[in-house]
């Protein structure tokens, strides 16, 4: 209730008077008490106080679980969920975080409210504070399962999948129909290389929500995460200064467990009237869920038309973003050393780049080359190079790139070295046939100077098995 100076005093009927009940009395005593003559010129007889009738004191009663009531009633009436609601529908997170904000100070013991807030602090990438959150959700709300979720989803995000899956397995054991829990348990035992776990997984999604489309592109992922790749090529360049080259390719790739994975190769090119054959292979090893690194080595019967050996290292890093209201969900950072031994030149080529992944699997590689050349009787010098490639689905069984290079884009071939200047332009498809296998083709036209041009094709096909 509110006291003169407009403070709220608690309502404690035990320990406290209802002040307003004795003021209110008192006039009503002093007014009935007050002898006026009535026409017979006979005194009132005094009526009883108003406190003292059943009436009255009901009537007191009521008043002050008004007063007491009335604030609660008033923050009651405001909808803090629809408001919450609306501000993420309008992107406007960092206002919603503090409505959430508002409303525990209201309520500080409401769990929806803190659990909203647990959300907007993920979707926000404070992860550390919406884990806190959530445990303490938790612990008055074990059995929660949204809470859960939201919790597993954090710990994903914070590359900790041990984590994750224990939440994942309390949250799938609670949930009826576990359609949304399954598909992401199978995602984490996916990543944690449990691959016939994560399969059972998406099925057990599919079984209770058959049009479940993360469950079936679950599904198809782990087709394309066989142990195996082989595939085989050929390329073809039309010159417009000398007569046209090609060559045919032969890989495998083959991965042993979550960590080691090797690749194999052999070329046969057909390049200025001559026949080189290349040897390559590497070894990759993932030092955790984010990061890669490969080493490799190449030799060849050159011809003087591609490098006699070869050397490189490749490291690669993974962030992903966590907020599901930003365009960017994930970044992957590259960086590749190569270093080529020709019969009358060495190069070394370093390149940083990275790959940004969008929704609906887009993604946009860009990278930049500086690489230092050194020629018999002359001092090194460097010479730089970029390229930008974007791709992007065009239905379920079909994707597409197109890029953009300037500078030389190949140094592992004899005409691509030297001092010269290029830009290219060019684009490519990728076919599946069916679960394991597909063809892929591109095209790409370099413009030279000196008035050169060269025009490339490919193609190739791919089994996974």
């Amino acid at each position: 209730m509110l006291t003169a100076t407009g403070s709220r005093k608690h309502c404690d009927w035990h320990q406290q008077p209802v002040e307003f009940s004795s003021w209110i009395a008192e006039v009503n005593y002093k007014e009935m008490m007050t002898v006026k003559p009535n026409r017979t010129g006979r005194k009132k007889i005094p009526r009883k106080r108003l406190q003292d009738t059943a009436f009255g004191r009901l009537a007191i009663l009521a008043l002050a679980l008004m007063c007491c009531t009335l604030p609660g009633w008033a923050q009651q009436s405001i909808d803090w969920p629809g408001r919450i609601r609306q501000l993420v529908a309008d992107h406007r997170i960092d206002q919603a975080l503090t409505v959430s904000d508002q409303w525990l100070a209201a309520a500080p013991q409401d769990l929806e409210a803190r659990g909203w807030r647990a959300r907007l602090l993920a979707w926000s990438n404070r992860w550390n504070e919406a884990e806190a959150e959530y445990r303490r959700v938790l612990e008055s709300a074990p059995a929660d399962n949204d809470i859960l979720l939201g919790l597993a989803d954090v710990l994903t995000w914070q590359k900790r999948p041990k984590e994750a899956l224990e939440i994942l397995d309390r949250a799938c054991g609670l949930d009826p129909q576990p359609a949304d829990c399954q598909v992401r348990r199978g995602r984490v035992l996916q990543s944690l290389g449990r691959i016939g776990e994560a399969r059972a997984a998406f099925r057990q999604a599919l079984d209770h929500d058959a049009s479940s489309p993360e469950a079936r592109s679950g599904l198809e992922s782990l087709r394309e995460e066989s142990r195996h790749e082989f595939r085989i090529g050929s390329d073809l360049d039309f010159f417009n200064f000398t007569e046209n080259a090609g060559a045919v390719a032969a890989s495998l790739r083959s991965r042993f467990n979550n960590h080691w994975a090797t690749s194999i190769s052999a070329t046969q090119y057909r390049r200025f009237g001559e026949d080189a054959t290349r040897f390559s292979a590497s070894g990759s090893y993932r030092l955790n869920s984010s990061d890669v690194f490969t080493l490799g080595l190449a030799s060849a019967r050159h011809q003087g038309v591609i490098p006699k050996s070869e050397a490189f290292l490749e490291y690669g890093r993974g962030f992903r973003l966590a907020s599901s209201l930003s365009p960017l969900r994930g970044i992957e950072a590259l960086y590749r050393q190569h270093w080529l031994w020709y019969r009358d030149a060495r190069i070394m080529v370093a390149t940083p780049g990275a790959i940004l992944y969008f929704p609906h699997d887009w993604q946009w590689h860009v990278q930049v080359s500086a690489a230092r050349s050194h020629f018999p009787g002359s001092e090194a010098s460097w010479t730089s190079s970029g390229m930008t490639r974007l791709s992007f689905p065009l239905n379920r069984q079909l994707s597409g790139h197109v890029l953009y290079a300037v500078g030389t884009e190949n140094f592992g071939l004899a005409d691509q070295i030297g001092q010269f200047s290029a830009r290219a332009w060019g684009g490519g498809l990728k076919l599946r046939l069916a679960p394991g296998q597909e063809i892929s083709s591109y095209g790409v036209y370099q413009n030279r100077s000196q008035a050169r041009s060269q025009t490339s094709f490919g193609v190739s096909y791919a089994i996974r098995f």
